[in-house]
Parts: C-alpha cells; structure tokens; sequence
C-alpha cells in the first residue's frame, strides 16, 4: 500500500567462513544478509570450483540467512570459490545479490593463479548470445573432457563474451568453451556449440589474459553406411549422416546408371534393366573429414512398384547483371528436356534457350540442371522469367514435371550498380574465400583468392553487406569445423568492422569503395601455451 518499490539487491553482513579465509575444510557455509532471502535455482546457478559433487551439496534459505551443507571430503591446499551469481534474491521483489563470490582455501595460501580471454561464434549474427556459455579447464593428467565430464574450474562468460578463471592452482591444464543447453556442464557434440585450445595450457607463475575460443557446431559420430537394398526397381545406400562429399566408382556411372544424393542415402536408378549384379565402390566423407570406404553389390530387378512424382526447386527470386544463372534441383535424374518448352520472357520477348546454355553438375547424377544466359543492357527491363511448361523435363524413370513453371529474376541496370569495392586482408596467406553477404543473410557475390589476398568487386547490387573472410587451410573452397579427435581446430572466419565498429558495409550505387583492411589476427594466448 504505498512506497517506493524495493530496486535494492540483498546486502551481505557477515559470512562463514569469512572469504579469504585459508586452512579451513567447511562442513557448512552461512550467509547472513540485511533482509529476507530466497533461492532461485541454486544447483544450477551456483558455481563451485574445482569440481565437486553438486548431489552432494545442499542449500536452504531462512529468513534472512542461506546454508550451503558441503556433505563430501574437500581436496587438501586447494582453494575453492564458490560463486552464486545471481541465485541469492530477495522475498520482496527478487533482486537479485551481486558479485557474490565466497574464497577460502583448505592450505596456507590462496591461489592467485587466472585465466581469461574472449570467445565469439563465426557465423552468428550482428549480436551474439552468450547465456549459457562456458568455459572450463580439466588437468592434463585427466582423463575426462568435456564431452564426458564436468571441469575442474569453470566459468561462465559475459554478455560480450569475455571470461575469466580465477584463483587457480599451478599446473598444466587442457581447455574447453561450450553452450551448455542442457545445463549438465558438458558439451553434445551433436547439438551444441563448442571449442577447444589444441595445446597444453602450463600455469606457473603468471596469469594468462588472451584465451580465443570460436564456438561452432561439429558432430563427431564418425559417418558410415548403415544398410542397403532395393527400392522398387532402384537400389538405396542408407547412411546415419548426410556426405559432404560422395564418390562412387561403376563403369557404368552416367551412362546406364544414374543416383542422386538424398536424406542420409544414396539412391541409384538404371537407365534399363540390369540383369547382373552390379558393383559400386562408394566412399562418402562428412563435414568434420571422416570417411568411409565400402564396397557394396546392387541388384536392380523389376518391380510393379508406382513411381515417385518428379520434382525440384529452383532458385528463383535472384538478382543479376546481364549473366543470369538460373538452378534447377530434380528429386531424380534428367534424361530428356524439351527446349521447344523452355524459354526466358523479357518483356514481350521470349528468348529460347539453346543446348549449350545448358548444363548439368555432375553427369553421373543429373540431378542439378544449370542454365547461363546473357541478357544485355539493351533489354531495359528489370523483370525476367523462366518459362517451362509441363512436360518439360523427363526423369529417369519416365516421369514429367505436372505443372507450368514461372520464375521470376530481377536484373539490375547498369545505372544503378556501384562501381566496385577492393581491400586486402592481413594476417595470413591463404587460400582465403571472400564473401559479401546480403541483407537476408545470403552470399551475394563470392571469390576465391588462392595467392594474393587483395581483393575486389566490380558492379555490385546497392545495399547493406557485411563482408566475411574464410581462411581456407585445405582449399577445398568450403569452411571446414573443427574435428576434435583429430585435435584440428575449425577454420578460421573474420569480418570487415568499419571505425564504428560494426560490420554494415553500405554500397552505394555509382560509389566505388576501396582500401577496405580486414585484419586476420586472433589472440591465442601463447604466451603459457605450447606450441
């Protein structure tokens, strides 16, 4: 009834053990605060390190005191910190206490001993989500990680990304960050982000300030084919993971043989009947770079079986400067198309398409149909559409596409382009992939440097990009994760950040951008690490 609402977080008065106390092993700690407490979560919220067994602790709060009962054996010359972040708050309003951290040792000293740095994810958006990062250190001579247990020390990282492991014991120690979702203070590999240093971090006599961890995403359940048999008059290898790359090796691939990638399989599809069996060599990689090699029979006998409907996808909506590069992605593969049905409509004109505009990815699966064509200055329009009517496209299996297609591509006119961007990226030697990406979050123009690492973009789309840098160690044109059982760390990524510190690069139509420096440099802290 009346008066100012309490904003006032909780108070400490008095503590046992006092904090920095030393040669001390608690059964008990007490908090005494200047008003009614609460508790909001605390086997979760509350961080104690090292490690201990948090079944093994308890916490009540009464009136205006909170009892942690420590109900397990404490390590000798250890020092502890116990750290309640935000889960002490008062009954009134639930404010939360701030920078509460109780230290005590069990020895004669307190260990003063830290460790601290930043972390980011490369490919997150503008701004990042840090809850419920961690990072953590386990000693070297543990046989645990952070994929099997809880760390040793533990912290939680900022709202920008910045952690610091402090009043650590000397020692040699192995380090881990990871999005602990589930809130087991572990990492999954296969739904959470994680990282890991690849050297032995030696803690002596001096702290460590400049950690870098890159959070991103890495299954490391190693990919294998799972089974194998016929699908009405078609042949399917079952996987547990989709390739990233696939290779199969048959005399008869792209002739009389066809197969197409799929869901976690492989499905191959006969031109005509094969009587004999056939044999198919198939090496399948995923995107860590663990492979499996196999050598499988395939039987393809007739069957009454109905099939599937042909379909696909088309990557309509794009913009473009005279090249207009129109894919089309088939459920199956292509056998026949009907150029007499396939045309591109420039205003009133419709253009035909000719058999050398045309081209298919991969000749062994037909099943990603690329069409170039050029459309001059001289067409002042800004509407273009691919025209395929039904029965256009004919599958392997006999099939036609039911319905008309229209898909619609916006050119972009000379007048309005920007001239070009150009800069140079500093800090390593590449191969170096340079990508601009658009406002949808989409790669909008991409180039690959293999030696030099300046770079340029003529005629481009007006608009807001950020502008992003793969250091492409292996070459192969792709970023590539981390794979921890491999101790190969995921390659590295960088933005351009103008002086404001943001990464919107804004292009201007007839503006010509240049001297961009995107700096490749990341700190490591290998000022205590081995190499």
């Amino acid at each position: 009834m009346g008066g100012p609402r309490d904003e006032d977080p909780p108070q400490l008065i008095e503590s046992f053990p006092t904090d920095q106390s030393v040669n001390i092993k608690p059964e008990k700690i007490v908090l005494t605060f200047n008003e009614f407490v609460g508790l909001d979560n605390p086997g979760k919220g509350v961080v104690i390190t090292p490690k201990i067994n948090k079944d093994l602790v308890e916490f009540t709060a009464l009136k205006n005191g909170v009892t942690v009962l420590i109900k397990q054996d404490l390590e000798d010359s250890t020092t502890y910190v116990v750290d309640f972040q935000k889960s002490i708050v008062d009954i009134s309003e639930r404010n939360p206490a701030e920078n509460l951290r109780l230290v005590f040792s069990t020895g004669n000293q307190i260990d003063s001993l830290s460790l601290s740095g930043r972390l980011r994810f490369p490919f997150s958006e503008i701004k990042e989500d840090y809850k419920n990062v961690l990072v953590g250190i386990y000693p070297l001579n543990d046989t645990t990680d952070v994929f099997t247990a809880p760390p040793y020390y533990l912290a939680q990282v900022d709202t920008v990304g910045k952690f610091s492991l402090t009043n650590l014991k000397s020692g040699n120690y192995r380090a881990y960050a990871w999005r602990d979702i589930n809130g087991n203070l572990k990492a999954d590999y296969k739904s959470e982000e994680y990282d890991f240093l690849p050297d032995t971090i030696f803690l002596s006599s001096k702290s460590t300030d400049s950690l870098f961890f890159n959070l991103t995403k890495a299954d490391l359940t190693p990919i294998k084919i799972l089974r194998s048999g016929n699908f009405g008059k078609n042949f399917d290898i079952i996987l547990n993971r989709n390739p990233l790359i696939n290779n199969v090796d048959n005399d008869l691939l792209g002739e009389d043989l066809f197969y197409v990638q799929g869901e976690k399989k492989l499905r191959f599809y006969p031109k005509k009947p094969i009587l004999d069996s056939v044999s198919l060599k198939i090496s399948v990689q995923d995107s860590i770079g663990f492979r499996s090699d196999s050598l499988i029979w395939a039987k393809f006998p007739d069957s009454e079986r109905k099939p599937e409907k042909l379909n696909f996808e088309i990557n309509s909506g794009k913009n473009f400067y005279q090249h207009l590069d129109i894919q089309l992605t088939f459920n199956k593969p292509i056998i026949q198309i009907n150029l007499d049905s396939l045309s591109i409509k420039v205003d009133s004109l419709f253009l035909p398409i000719q058999a050398d505009m045309l081209s298919f990815a991969d000749s062994s699966k037909r099943d990603l149909l690329r069409i170039r064509a050029f459309i001059p200055d001289s067409l002042q329009t800004e509407l273009v559409t691919l025209i395929a009517t039904d029965s256009t496209f004919q599958d392997i299996e006999g099939e036609y596409n039911e319905k008309k297609v229209e898909a619609n591509y916006r050119k972009l006119l000379r007048k309005n382009l920007a001239d070009g961007i150009s800069g140079e990226v500093v800090g390593t030697k590449g191969p170096l992939i340079i990508q601009l990406i658009n406002g949808k979050k989409e790669i909008a123009y991409e180039q690959v440097l293999k030696g030099p690492t300046k770079f340029s973009f003529t005629l481009l789309d007006p608009g807001t990009y950020s502008l992003r840098v793969i250091e492409d160690s292996n070459g192969n044109g792709i970023w590539d994760p981390s794979n921890y059982r491999q101790r190969k760390l995921a390659e590295r990524v960088f933005y351009y950040e103008g002086e404001e510190q943001t990464r919107d690069l804004v292009i201007r139509g007839g503006w010509t951008v240049e001297d961009l420096l995107i700096e490749a440099t990341t700190p490591t802290g290998m000022n205590e690490i081995e190499k």
